[in-house]
This record gives C-alpha cells, sequence and structure tokens, in this order.
C-alpha cells in the first residue's frame, strides 16, 4: 500500500478515536453539569419518598444510581449528548457552594460523575488519562482532584470490585483492575467481581432488609430507582430480567419463587444457597451501611438478627467441639482398657 494512503488511513483511525473519546467526555460533563444545578438542594432521603419503606431505604445514596443508571448518560454512544450539554452549561455558574456542607456535597457528585466516566471507559477498554477526568469534574476542580478520585475509586471498588491503579508512578495515566475478592468459604467467585456484584449486592441487601424475602415488584422498584428496566438492555448488565430471573437463579445466588397461595400467582426474591454459602448478612449488611454512609447498628433489627445467628452459630460451633471432644475421650478410654499398661 502506498505511503500516503497509509498515512491517510491513520488519521482517519485516529480522528475516530478521538471522536468516540470526545463523545465520552461531553456525556459525563452533561452529568456533571445537572449535578452542579442541583447542588444547593438538599439530598434526597429515603423517607417517605418510596412505596416501600424498605426499598427507599436504599434510594439515599447517589454513589448508588450514579454507578449503574449514570453510565446510561455516560454510554459514549448517545447522540444528543452535545445539545445537552450546550444548553445546561449556562446552569454552570449557579453552582457555587453556598458552605462546607454543601461543598463536600457537591464534591461527592463529583466523584459520583467520576465513578460513572471510570465505569465508561473500563467497559469499553480505552486508557484513562488525569487530563481527561479533570475535565470531567471541571479544572476549577483540581485542587480537589485527589480527594475526588480517592472517593471514585472507593464507590468503584464497593459496587464492582475494581480497583483504581496508576500504570506507572507520575504518569498521570490509570486503569482499573478486577479485584479477586475471597468469599465467605474461602473460594473466588465471578458473582462478586464486574459488572455482577453491582446489581446482587444491593439486591441481597434489599431482600435481608425486607425479612429475607422481597416481591418481584419490590425488586424492581429498587433496580429502576438504578436506572435498570425490565425489558430494555442495560449497557453494563445486559438484559436484567434474564439476569435476575435465570443467570443468578440458575447459579443459586438468588431463590425465584411463587408466593405461596397467591391467586393471581406473585413471585418473590430469596437468598440462593451459594449467596448463603459464599457471604454472610453481616457482609451485606457493612455494604448498606457504606452506601449510606452509617453504621451497622442503625439498622436495629437486622443487626441484632445478625447477632442471633452468630450466636446460634457459635453454640452449635461449641456443641460440635465438645462433641468431637467426648467421642475422642471414649477412644482413649476404649484404647486403654484393650491394652492396658505393663506393670
Amino acid at each position: 500500500m502506498p505511503r500516503g494512503q497509509k498515512s491517510k488511513l491513520r488519521a482517519r483511525e485516529k480522528r475516530r478515536q478521538n471522536r468516540a473519546e470526545a463523545q465520552g467526555l461531553r456525556s459525563a460533563q452533561a452529568a456533571t453539569a445537572e449535578e452542579e444545578a442541583t447542588a444547593s438542594s438538599p439530598p434526597v432521603t429515603g423517607d417517605g419518598a418510596s412505596s416501600s419503606s424498605v426499598t427507599g431505604s436504599l434510594q439515599a445514596p447517589a454513589s448508588v444510581s450514579a454507578a449503574t443508571s449514570a453510565t446510561a448518560g455516560v454510554s459514549c454512544k448517545r447522540s444528543d449528548v452535545r445539545g445537552k450539554s450546550h444548553v445546561q452549561k449556562s446552569k454552570k455558574s449557579q453552582a457555587a457552594p453556598s458552605s462546607e456542607s454543601s461543598g463536600q456535597d457537591l464534591l461527592t457528585r463529583k466523584a459520583d460523575t467520576l465513578a460513572s466516566y471510570l465505569l465508561c471507559k473500563y467497559k469499553m477498554s480505552e486508557p484513562i488519562k488525569k487530563g481527561d477526568m479533570l475535565k470531567v469534574i471541571h479544572k476549577r476542580y483540581r485542587e480537589h482532584f485527589p480527594e475526588i478520585l480517592k472517593k471514585a475509586s472507593e464507590r468503584m471498588d464497593l459496587f464492582f470490585g475494581l480497583e483504581v491503579k496508576e500504570v506507572k508512578p507520575n504518569s498521570h495515566s490509570y486503569s482499573l483492575v478486577c479485584k479477586l475478592d475471597d468469599t465467605s468459604d474461602g473460594s473466588v467467585s465471578c458473582a462478586w467481581q464486574f459488572p455482577r456484584k453491582g446489581i446482587l449486592m444491593p439486591l441481597l441487601g434489599l431482600i435481608f432488609l425486607n425479612g429475607n424475602h422481597a416481591s418481584e415488584e419490590e425488586i424492581w422498584e429498587l433496580l429502576n430507582i438504578f436506572g435498570v428496566y425490565a425489558g430494555k438492555t442495560h449497557f453494563i448488565f445486559g438484559e436484567p430480567r434474564k439476569l435476575i430471573t435465570q443467570d443468578l437463579v440458575q447459579e443459586n445466588y438468588l431463590e425465584y419463587r411463587q408466593v405461596p397461595g397467591s391467586d393471581p400467582p406473585r413471585f418473590e426474591f430469596l437468598w440462593g444457597p451459594r449467596a448463603q454459602a459464599e457471604t454472610t448478612k453481616a457482609k451485606v449488611l457493612d455494604f448498606l451501611s457504606k452506601i449510606k454512609d452509617t453504621v451497622s447498628t442503625d439498622f436495629p433489627p437486622r443487626y441484632e438478627e445478625i447477632l442471633r445467628d452468630e450466636q446460634e452459630r457459635a453454640r452449635a460451633t461449641a456443641a460440635t467441639m465438645a462433641g468431637a471432644t467426648d467421642k475422642a475421650r471414649a477412644r482413649s478410654r476404649a484404647t486403654s482398657s484393650r491394652y492396658p499398661p505393663p506393670e
């Protein structure tokens, strides 16, 4: 191929890559503009906002929806992003924090937007550069970049099991690495890694908070908050109905069954045997506490349930050990009587 034609092909490919990257940046900036415009408003809480108080209690943290539903807005594929970003650009000047608390809230929103952008770049296997991240959060937040990146990194780890790492020291280039978290039974399962961890842990949390079962309506109410809808393919999770009613059920992470005696038939979700074997209620409650920025004791009924379960397990373990000790002593006595020591 002639040298000139090769140069044209390389230039064309580079322009295509630049357009794709710029489109992703514009999407993230559009989401940032929305967040800044609402920064002076009080954060949404789960108090009475939802038809289900339990589902509402999971609605409060913006980090949950930002790490999932916002990826639809930062999908690097939307054709109307340029216009949306342009329309909302005029709102940015209204976003100045009025107090220390609102300033911290704005940094949290920036971290949520940055987490969405990181997720997009990871999904598309594209490089992550500091300069691009500053464009996403706006360069005037440069001095807060370490704190914002730290918060975004914590979200990626918490929701998706992805660790943000700098490629080389002072390279200003980053990558996302899938962490291999051990389960409670010592194994390593893909269900607790990207992307399934991002949907499985909230579902297990809702089931646990709801008394260890949750109706199909409550499950979809929660998923809708995250921007995940039945019959609509999600950028991260794929087809959600198939994922939660077939894939995770067949893998025994969820149990999907008809509510006994329901007519017309209604269905509910429970923890599956693998979820019970590979994680614990304490871990799930710790996850919920982190996304709510609180502590486990702020969920009194569930915390007390965990304490009761741990006490029962401790008693069962002690009884098993005592039984094993008694059997060992009995065998020792039988051996001694069969072979008496020499006189």
